[in-house]
């Protein structure tokens, strides 16, 4: 495996049988991805805007189950500059629906990092599946004091008034993620780092605001030494390769998500960068090329 520094090797990690973290390094920037587990969604919710025959077509495609599936949630540990950059923060273990996922505390331990080293979260969405982990109580009571928190100034203002008009949800999830992302903003708002457009928060690690999918989604874009990875968030989902212009049941805004993916999707095609993001197959880290008028989801070769 590449040579990184993220985990501390005097901390001994646990032994799993299925691997729940990956290291690779981008130029002189570390990145460790870590799951923080899986949680169970409707596959409808997948493409909300699709015809049930070529939704039905998709997943036997793909080897998915029809009806409910495994979601996904990934994260990532960078490490540039002297700082120590958590991006996003998984489901968090207050919800009882939801048992394999909000492992992340579990799995910063496996890995050797701890909290208190971490200086600065990025977050790229206030959705609970990325924030709910900086709420329990075994992880929020270990991170620093001066922690710096940054997220887009227009997500934090959405989540004042949040509007769920567009999106297909089932009835109990808009209020919890209203709940959790007004007990989120109480909780940080002073650690908050808003940005407008776009922040390095260090050398080569610059999160920008993307909109669509919420209107402060933002992207996390890492570049060093001539090497480039992107961790999208939500703005790519496993469907949206094959299918860019299908809606997810989560996106607020989902015309502008569908032209986000697209334009992102092209980008990483003709730039040959490495792609992470939340719901893809762990560890996710992949390449994006074009395929008529889609694209095609590469997964990289596992570096042991």
């Amino acid at each position: 495996m590449s040579s990184v520094n993220v985990a501390r090797p005097d901390v001994p990690g646990y032994d799993e049988l299925v691997p729940s973290r990956y290291a690779l390094k981008v130029g002189d920037i570390d990145v460790m991805v870590i799951s923080d587990g899986v949680l169970p969604i409707t596959a409808v919710t997948l493409a909300t805007n699709a015809a049930p025959a070529d939704l039905a077509a998709w997943l036997r495609d793909m080897f998915l189950p029809p009806e409910m599936l495994d979601w996904p949630l990934n994260v990532a540990v960078v490490r540039s500059g002297g700082r120590t950059i958590l991006i996003d923060s998984g489901l968090g273990t207050e919800f009882p629906g939801f048992p394999r996922a909000g492992q992340l505390a579990v799995r910063l331990d496996a890995a050797g990092i701890d909290p208190a080293s971490v200086t600065d979260v990025v977050l790229t969405h206030l959705h609970m599946d990325h924030i709910g982990g900086l709420l329990v109580d075994g992880l929020r009571g270990r991170l620093r004091p001066d922690l710096r928190v940054h997220l887009a100034a227009a997500e934090a203002e959405f989540w004042e008034a949040p509007d769920f008009s567009r999106t297909v949800m089932p009835a109990p999830v808009p209020d919890v993620l209203r709940t959790t992302a007004s007990r989120f903003l109480d909780v940080y708002r002073g650690n908050l780092k808003p940005f407008e457009t776009e922040y390095e928060v260090a050398p080569g690690v610059m999160i920008c605001r993307t909109g669509g999918h919420t209107p402060g989604h933002s992207i996390v874009r890492l570049e060093s030494g001539g090497d480039r990875l992107t961790f999208a968030g939500d703005a790519v989902f496993q469907p949206g390769f094959d299918n860019p212009e299908w809606h997810n049941g989560f996106e607020h805004d989902p015309e502008e998500s569908a032209r986000v993916r697209i334009r992102l999707l092209t980008e990483l095609a003709a730039s040959g960068e490495q792609l992470v993001a939340t719901h893809l197959p762990f560890p996710s880290v992949c390449h994006v090329t074009v395929a008529g008028n889609a694209f095609r989801f590469v997964p990289v070769v596992w570096d042991y």
